[in-house]
């Protein structure tokens, strides 16, 4: 069965407030899966290594670089992350046509992080992706593990390009991104595509069922197994890219962090921001009352920056969007080991289990406890959107000035005060829920 959902969406600089680059992911998953974030340095490896990923050995490459990836705990690989390239990518599963293979395969998320590891830029992550696509397969196949395997979608991005990638086992498409759009999980890449697999057309042909056409082939006719129009991967598509394309010239963090939160079914894609929760729809997806169900386990809003003026930000957060805190994340400190924490096992020492907790509280009656939960956090968060740009700003000046160390040691001590604040902050407000006899 695939996940109820995922969004992923970018808008490149001719369509953002500041002229650059800002992609946006919701990774949604199981309600109780665990995702932290990890840091992975970067590391040089001698000829003949290989890496062992879940079901397939691949050989590894000479140098994997600096990345942060967003991980359920389960898993080798990400649902999102980027690297110290300001490559980044968010991943979607899709329903294909294609029957379930027998032969092991990747896992969409590692083909993600090997994306990360080995790409210097979005168009060396799309012949990174494509080739592994092209060589060891991804998409539906048998496993003893009991993991859940799907075909997948992708938007990759740097600070002046982004694509879409959607594959359906052994074959792929890719789309270059010229205005604002999300993906999600919906096949949408038609015939507006760059390039495709090879074999592609072939395949559609041998195991699909589908007919040519007139005109250039259409990927996503081919090989969807679900209705493109109609479902919860098509409204909600329809409803991201309508609410960046209304903003498209003036779309910041903030209004990604606000599409990420959104609550609309879809229907009237083009409607003003929903904020009322309402389980199993929206962009910002909640499970039910009881904690059944999927959720928005994760969430990264990336905000590039092409011209050298100033780092990076990557804006992270935990649990359903709407009723959590985006941190400001620097590649160039250290991350805080205490957003690493979190498994299978739930635990008031993981930011991840604290946010869970809080979210299955105000489910109780979230037309009460949602907006007092986001009361709370909007001093502190716009309190992070002031300090972050200032930062880096200077931490790029002190950078440039050969003062790297000590830019880092900054990064790193204003990434760990804020970790630390957040923490204290959803654990006093899991007390006082708890304090009101809400079963947590």
């Amino acid at each position: 069965m695939l996940p109820l959902s995922c969004d992923t969406m970018v808008a490149l600089g001719n369509a953002t407030q500041n002229r650059q680059t800002i992609f946006a992911k919701n990774s949604d998953r199981p309600a109780t899966e665990c995702q932290p974030l990890e840091l992975h340095e970067r590391q040089q490896y001698r000829p003949g290594d290989v890496v062992h990923c879940q079901f397939v050995t691949v050989p590894q490459v000479t140098t994997t670089y600096r990345h942060i990836g967003s991980r359920p705990y389960w898993c080798w690989g990400y649902e999102h992350g980027f690297n110290e390239h300001q490559v980044v990518i968010g991943n979607e599963a899709l329903p294909s046509k294609l029957p379930e293979a027998t032969e092991p395969r990747l896992v969409g998320m590692e083909i993600l992080r090997l994306g990360l590891e080995r790409s210097r830029s979005a168009a060396e992550a799309v012949a990174v992706i494509t080739d592994l696509i092209s060589l060891y397969g991804q998409g539906k196949f048998t496993n003893s593990a009991g993991v859940r395997t799907y075909d997948n979608g992708y938007i990759v991005a740097d600070p002046t390009e982004a694509y879409v990638i959607e594959a359906a086992g052994h074959e792929w498409v890719v789309k270059s991104v010229t205005k604002p759009l999300g993906i999600s999980n919906v096949y949408s890449v038609e015939t507006d595509w760059t390039h495709h697999s090879p074999t592609a057309v072939d395949t559609a042909l041998e195991q699909t069922g589908w007919q040519p056409q007139n005109g250039r082939f259409n990927f996503a006719d081919a090989y969807t197994a679900t209705s493109r129009t109609e479902g919860s991967g098509a409204m909600r598509r329809g409803r991201s890219c309508a609410l960046l394309n209304q903003r498209a010239g003036a779309i910041n963090a903030q209004s990604m962090m606000a599409v990420l939160s959104d609550h609309g079914d879809g229907h009237a894609a083009h409607e003003p921001w929903q904020t009322r929760i309402q389980s199993g729809v929206g962009i910002c997806m909640h499970p039910t009352t009881s904690g059944e169900g999927s959720c928005t386990a994760a969430s990264l809003v990336a905000d590039l920056c092409a011209d050298g003026t100033r780092l990076p930000i990557y804006w992270c957060s935990l649990y359903s969007p709407c009723l959590s805190l985006f941190l400001p994340i620097f590649m160039e400190g250290n991350l805080p080991p205490v957003l690493t924490q979190g498994d299978a096992t739930a635990s008031d020492t993981s930011p991840w289990w604290l946010f869970y907790q809080l979210n299955r509280a105000v489910m109780s009656n979230p037309d009460h406890w949602a907006p007092f939960v986001r009361a709370r956090w909007r001093p502190f968060q716009d309190e992070l959107f002031a300090s972050a740009y200032a930062l880096a700003h200077r931490a790029l000046r002190a950078i440039s000035e050969g003062k790297r160390e000590e830019a880092r040691q900054w990064l790193t001590h204003y990434m760990e005060d804020n970790a630390a604040h957040m923490v204290t902050l959803v654990t006093m407000l899991v007390r006082e829920l708890a304090e009101q006899k809400i079963v947590i």
